[in-house]
């Protein structure tokens, strides 16, 4: 399984931003992921989860992007979407799509996108 996101960049603080990832590999046919989430890494900071969604639907946010910011999921593409509102510098960060079958201990994360939020 591989994790593909994108849709970071540049913004202006109060704009918004989509990120997207999609997982592709032959297992998630038979076997999708039980969650997939959002975390997010900013310089000298350690990575923190952002938002998450699993197979069921149930979804948690990070206090600190409460209202601001959506998590959903397409089980027919294996995409999930991060709508960010909102944005403040301190969402400034690399952000990472990951997957995870629990039981499993297997966890497949993405390749990083970043987001620049500018005063």
């Amino acid at each position: 399984v591989q994790l593909q996101a994108s849709g970071g960049g540049l913004v202006q603080a109060g704009g918004s931003l989509r990120l997207s990832c999609a997982a592709s590999g032959t297992i998630l046919s038979i076997n999708p992921p039980s969650v997939m989430g959002w975390y997010r890494q900013a310089p000298g900071k350690q990575r923190e989860l952002v938002a998450s969604i699993t197979s069921a639907g149930r979804i948690n946010y990070a206090d600190s992007v409460k209202d601001r910011f959506t998590i959903s999921r397409d089980g027919a593409r294996n995409t999930v979407y991060l709508q960010m509102d909102s944005l403040t510098p301190e969402d400034t960060a690399v952000y990472y799509c990951n997957a995870n079958w629990w039981g499993t201990g297997r966890i497949v994360w993405g390749q990083g996108t970043q987001v620049t939020v500018s005063s």
